[in-house]
């Protein structure tokens, strides 16, 4: 993924889930790889018993639009003060919490908040939903149950190199990863989004279409909440 900078003028809980057993540091991390750093994130969670052994409580989610525009704060790219990096995609994981006195938890390796954050949390402080935007800059969210996108997902990095190329940011030092049906390369499937195709009623077969489906669904920013909260 790539950033820039976000000119001013385009637009007018528990100790748990802050002090996780294992930090930041613990976990695999390379710049403007998000996809390959959740996908890892998923698998690391799993392994050490935060998560569930079968990632049944977790979901990637791939943040993007029409534009590949997206602003989001309080980020460690960021240069400024308030955080914000306009990215043209970015991919978290979100944690569903069945016990009703547990928030829901977004795990986003590269943001400044506490790691995790509350879902409620980050989308106030991250996706900002309150702040007025030109719709060029309005977020997308396509959410997929990680045992799926962990059988699915590929990427054979190309969309990191130049037209000659070179990589335009240094890639990770393991092995691409591979579908289990042998696809070497899907990201685009993932990335692409457009708000025209957003669920405009969420029901129980959008819950059921997030854990079936290989591309999950695609909502927008005033749903991602709501959507988690019809997750039994």
């Amino acid at each position: 993924m790539a950033n820039s900078n976000l000119d001013a003028s385009s637009s007018s809980s528990s100790s748990s889930a802050t002090n996780p057993p294992l930090g930041v540091s613990a976990y695999n991390h390379t710049p403007y790889y998000c996809e390959e750093n959740v996908y890892l994130l998923c698998k690391k969670l799993r392994e050490n018993g935060i998560a569930k052994s079968d990632g049944s409580d977790l979901f990637a989610v791939f943040i993007s639009n029409e534009k590949k525009q997206i602003p989001l704060w309080n980020q460690k790219a960021s240069h400024r003060a308030d955080g914000v990096v306009i990215w043209d995609y970015h991919v978290i994981c979100v944690q569903k919490r069945k016990d009703k006195d547990l928030p829901h938890l977004v795990w986003d390796l590269d943001s400044t908040l506490p790691f995790p954050s509350p879902l409620a949390t980050y989308v106030a402080e991250t996706i900002r939903p309150s702040f007025q935007l030109f719709s060029e800059f309005n977020r997308v969210f396509r959410i997929v149950h990680a045992p799926i996108f962990q059988k699915y997902f590929a990427s054979d990095r190309r969309h990191m190199k130049d037209s000659e190329g070179n990589w335009n940011a240094p890639p990770p030092s393991y092995e691409v990863i591979v579908a289990e049906d042998g696809t070497v390369h899907n990201l685009n499937e993932y990335m692409e989004m457009s708000s025209l195709d957003t669920i405009k009623n969420i029901g129980d077969d959008t819950v059921g279409t997030v854990l079936t489906q290989k591309l999950g669904v695609l909502v927008g920013e005033s749903q991602l909440e709501e959507l988690f909260s019809r997750i039994s």
